[in-house]
């Protein structure tokens, strides 16, 4: 596929990689900033663009890769015609592309994507299309580029987007709040890579419910002392897990 790519970001940089080691081309790359465009062009041997009307009439596909609030706002000064116009956001209709262009999709990554990476993690994609033509298109071509390709609904997307909000941005936080309290008291938040790393792992072998473990899973009451803000994260999870396993909760 010929592809053009609109934005720079940690979403365009690795999906511009990944297409461009599975053989795609990326035509052209375009950015609000020029010069984050051409860090990205000179990797995967593109073209800078500094404006719409410079979008190669011979791209099969033109990637909207900008922050979720950019999409319409670049989808409005968009033409494109009969070109696949796509966007890679999991919260916003696909309707935003439709004065855009006749065909016009979604492909978003399922991924916590960063353009520092030293290696492209597996990224599922979710695909969506205008017509059944699309679909079938842009199904092909996330499937040349990974093993894990659905079609879904802008419903569908958004509360998949929703779950992975809790399952990856939600559990980092509690990540970064728990390197913040072993620092506090000088303890080696290294000593919990093996823990969480156990913990991920675990998922591939059964449901995250009957995996769950803990005190809260027991019904144990254990309280954090003279820590406010962890204690009150502590007390709100651990009534989550109660009422999920015992049906009521006896922490308040």
């Amino acid at each position: 596929m010929n592809i053009v790519f609109l934005g720079s970001g940690n979403t365009a940089t690795i999906m511009a990689r990944l297409m461009y080691q599975q053989g795609h081309r990326i035509l052209q790359v375009w950015s609000r900033s020029v010069a984050h465009a051409g860090i990205l062009a000179m990797e995967v041997e593109a073209e800078v663009i500094e404006s719409f009307s410079q979008i190669n009439p011979a791209a099969d596909i033109c990637i909207m890769a900008v922050s979720d609030a950019a999409v319409p706002v670049i989808a409005s000064q968009l033409s494109l015609r009969k070109k696949i116009l796509v966007h890679t956001a999991g919260s916003v209709s696909i309707d935003a592309l439709k004065h855009s262009s006749l065909n016009y999709g979604v492909l978003y990554p399922l991924q916590s994507l960063r353009k520092e990476l030293s290696f492209i993690p597996e990224i599922p994609f979710l695909v969506d299309g205008n017509s059944d033509d699309v679909k079938i298109v842009l199904t092909d071509f996330a499937k040349s580029i990974s093993s894990h390709v659905t079609l879904a609904t802008d419903e569908q997307r958004l509360k998949m987007h929703v779950a992975a909000v809790v399952a990856n941005n939600f559990t980092n936080h509690l990540y970064a709040m728990a390197e913040a309290f072993c620092s506090k008291h000088q303890l080696p938040f290294e000593l919990l890579h093996p823990l969480i790393i156990e913990t991920a792992s675990r998922l591939k072998q059964g449901n995250a419910l009957d995996l769950q473990t803990g005190p809260a899973r027991r019904a144990d009451m254990e309280i954090v002392k003279d820590e406010p803000e962890l204690k009150n994260l502590y007390l709100t999870i651990s009534e989550s897990i109660l009422k999920m396993y015992h049906k009521k909760s006896e922490l308040r």
